[in-house]
């Protein structure tokens, strides 16, 4: 499934206070909103597969670039990419309906919208996270952001996009993206803010857990995530589940972008928690 596949979404630009949001929003204005919010150097076509199917099902789902990703202009420092700054703008996009909305937050985005949870929770019906965490990542993703830090200082975006590129192809399960893809996910990588790539890199590796503050809000969260996926080990997921008293559910054939590699099983995960909220 091509990560361009964005079906009938339109590009819409949201201004809030001092930041421009790019989305993609599909379905009719008066459906139920859902705000679905990236990862780390991900972007709103991550969602693109998922977009149709939803509105088909009487929701107006919203897919966002966060600030410096893709199409949303970038901030100027490091420490507005901490999950409680950049939580802002989701609580401006929310706060812009007349009823509380669905959230979704995939991977680091997950982080994020655990934030905005916190902090205002009456701007939200329920929360996904998506293959996200409890707190800072670690593993093998950790380890490469590592290696990657100095490379983007002293030789920027351009380097530590070839040099990810050399580390994935010498993985034995690695496979090639059709063209199109390839060429997207470049541009993506490299007309990303670096001020955006370093503050987030930091983040995710640097956040608490919150599960606990999370748990004591009165709201119905689902943690979900694709069986192979590969950055918080799945055992770690569930048992956030079980410290959150929340659902739990587990994507057959997919890692750790289940819009993209099983958009029919994430779509049936998705309204299956929603519909019994």
């Amino acid at each position: 499934m091509s990560q361009l596949h964005t079906g009938s979404a339109r590009r819409v630009d949201l201004e809030l206070p001092g930041q421009c949001i790019a989305t993609l929003q599909a379905g009719h204005p008066e459906g139920r909103p859902v705000l679905l919010v990236p990862g780390y150097t991900g972007s709103k076509e991550d969602f693109g597969p998922i977009l149709d199917p939803l509105a088909d099902a009487g929701l107006s789902p919203i897919a966002i670039d966060l600030p410096g990703q893709l199409d949303s202009p970038g901030l100027p420092k490091l420490a507005d990419y901490a999950p409680d700054r950049l939580a802002d703008c989701i609580r401006g996009i929310a706060a812009r309906f007349s009823r509380p909305v669905l959230l979704l937050g995939h991977s680091f985005g997950g982080l994020v919208a655990r934030a905005a949870v916190l902090t205002e929770p009456e701007l939200f019906d329920s929360l996904v996270l998506l293959c996200s965490g409890p707190a800072g990542i670690g593993g093998l993703r950790r380890a490469t952001m590592d290696r990657m830090d100095p490379v983007l200082e002293s030789a920027g975006l351009p380097a530590v996009y070839a040099a990810l590129q050399d580390i994935w192809r010498g993985d034995p399960s690695y496979v090639s993206p059709p063209p199109d893809v390839a060429a997207f996910l470049e541009r993506r990588f490299l007309t990303a803010s670096p001020v955006m790539l370093r503050g987030m890199a930091d983040a995710i590796r640097s956040e608490p857990d919150r599960v606990a503050e999370l748990a004591a809000v009165p709201i119905p969260v689902l943690v979900a995530h694709g069986v192979d996926d590969d950055a918080w080990p799945p055992p770690v997921q569930r048992e956030m589940a079980e410290r959150l008293g929340a659902r739990y559910a587990v994507i057959a054939d997919a890692a750790h972008s289940p819009a993209v590699d099983n958009p029919a099983g994430t779509v049936r995960t998705l309204l299956e928690f929603w519909r019994a909220d």
